[in-house]
């Protein structure tokens, strides 16, 4: 009898110490799970705040050249051409992405192909567009690219467009490569679709935004 009422005395602080951590641990789901639902509900302006914070954009400006690095087809070709005509710069360089195997067998036309055409019907002569670098596989080589083409050229001051996304990253490796003197420009050109007030609502966007980070991490270990 007397044993029992040990064990009965024993479990008892047991029980009332797992209910209490039971309470704390329910207290905390129900914090969170508001803290959630209040930031679910005013989800736009956190959003649209992480986007505003995440890019970078410089001014346009003149400069010797602009580079166009490999992507942005619907993009780059067209904002490369503006500051052409616009007599901002007097040279474009086209960046020599690998071929992939489609281009290779003739399938597909290259990266190449297809932003020197854009160029050309967007009114740029043949005679201001030149290649920079061949084979080049990432946007850390494409840089390195264009450092040779500037110390090659005695180059000052380079713009290279890009996507609202990749401003940071792009311009994080610009600035790791060139060394003080070289003026680097990397403008935002606002995608097709959506922007930095809406990109949350757009498949497009939400995969472009999680897609940058992870590459801006990638960049920076490796690199």
């Amino acid at each position: 009898m007397t044993q029992s009422l040990e064990r009965a005395e024993v479990a008892a602080p047991r029980a009332g110490a797992l209910a209490l951590a039971l309470r704390g641990v329910l207290l905390l789901v129900v914090v969170l799970v508001a803290l959630a639902s209040a930031a679910w509900i005013g989800r736009e302006p956190l959003l649209r705040t992480a986007a505003d914070l995440w890019i970078v954009s410089d001014e346009v400006g003149p400069a010797d050249a602009v580079a166009i690095f490999g992507g942005g087809l619907e993009y780059r070709p067209f904002a490369a051409a503006a500051y052409y005509r616009q007599g901002l710069v007097g040279k474009i360089l086209l960046s020599g992405i690998a071929a992939g195997p489609s281009e290779k067998l003739g399938v597909r036309r290259s990266h190449v192909e297809a932003n020197r055409n854009a160029l050309l019907k967007l009114g740029v002569p043949d005679t201001a567009i030149e290649p920079l670098g061949a084979d080049l596989t990432n946007t850390y080589e494409e840089a390195l690219a264009l450092r040779d083409w500037v110390r090659r050229t005695g180059a000052r001051s380079i713009m290279v467009p890009t996507e609202i996304f990749s401003t940071r990253r792009l311009r994080w490796v610009l600035h790791r490569v060139f060394a003080d003197g070289v003026t680097i420009r990397v403008p935002a050109l606002d995608p097709i679709g959506y922007g930095r007030d809406d990109w949350w609502k757009k498949e497009a966007g939400l995969i472009g935004f999680q897609n940058e980070v992870m590459k801006y991490l990638f960049y920076r270990v490796n690199y």
